[in-house]
């Protein structure tokens, strides 16, 4: 994997965010009871809201630099970041676009991915780029409690019905080859740190940690799967269908 610059770090963290923001929103009134529907509703709403102020920084980067062979629209704006790129210019990882497939495959991506981000943001706290950081820091706070919810989830399905612990268990067998990517040049320690978090959380679901097993990559240097296609064509038709709309 190549190493990513400040602006290509930020767009990866927006993507991500907007990526796994849409596929939560997904869901709105197709929950499995209200409850829950308001719940992860709410859940897209707090990632898009911090994919909002991660393309915002980007975009003042890119427009810094005042530079068209960035291959940005200029000047960039948090609009143009997310709806006027083409699908092999996004950085989010592979996981986050895999389609929602039922409640189990959901719930169980969203604890892996936010255990992740929780011990990712942790770490960027402490950035010397005090925007970075104060992103971070408010990020964290949203992200601890999609931990919480998506992990209740994962413990009330694997410790439940027999038919709910078989859906977690294919949902696991599904997903978990992609995970590795999540540690594409991060430090150690939050791959150790994700590991507990998540064997924890099995255990107490009464499931098994999967044997270590060939990655899926490829999503941070821009080659995707097929579903990030049709992701990009619904949320980008409004945009590219009427010119300069705003957020």
């Amino acid at each position: 994997m190549k190493m990513l610059n400040k602006i290509d770090y930020l767009l990866h963290l927006a993507d991500n965010a907007l990526i796994i923001g849409h596929r939560c929103s997904e869901w709105c009134g197709h929950g499995p009871v209200l409850e829950q529907d308001i719940a992860i509703s709410n859940i897209a709403l707090d990632y898009i809201g911090q994919a909002r102020n991660l393309y915002q920084y980007a975009a003042e980067l890119i427009n810094s630099k005042n530079d068209p062979l960035l291959g940005f629209v200029l000047p960039a704006t948090e609009d143009s970041l997310a709806y006027l790129r083409d699908t092999t210019d996004y950085k989010n990882h592979l996981l986050l676009e895999l389609p929602n497939g039922d409640w189990a495959v959901t719930t169980l991506r969203l604890f892996l991915f936010s255990s992740y981000q929780y011990f990712l943001y942790s770490e960027l706290i402490k950035n010397e780029d005090a925007q970075l950081s104060a992103i971070a820091e408010k990020s964290l706070k949203e992200v601890t409690y999609h931990v919480r919810w998506s992990g209740d989830w994962v413990i009330r399905l694997g410790d439940g019905t027999d038919e709910s612990k078989n859906k977690i268990e294919k949902a696991i067998d599904y997903l978990w080859s992609y995970t590795g990517e999540l540690f594409s040049g991060t430090e150690q320690s939050i791959e150790l740190n994700w590991n507990k978090k998540v064997e924890s959380i099995f255990n107490e679901a009464t499931l098994m940690m999967p044997a270590k097993t060939w990655m899926q990559e490829g999503g941070l240097n821009g080659i995707h799967t097929e579903h990030l296609g049709f992701i990009l064509a619904e949320m980008q038709h409004l945009q590219r269908a009427y010119p300069n709309s705003e957020w």
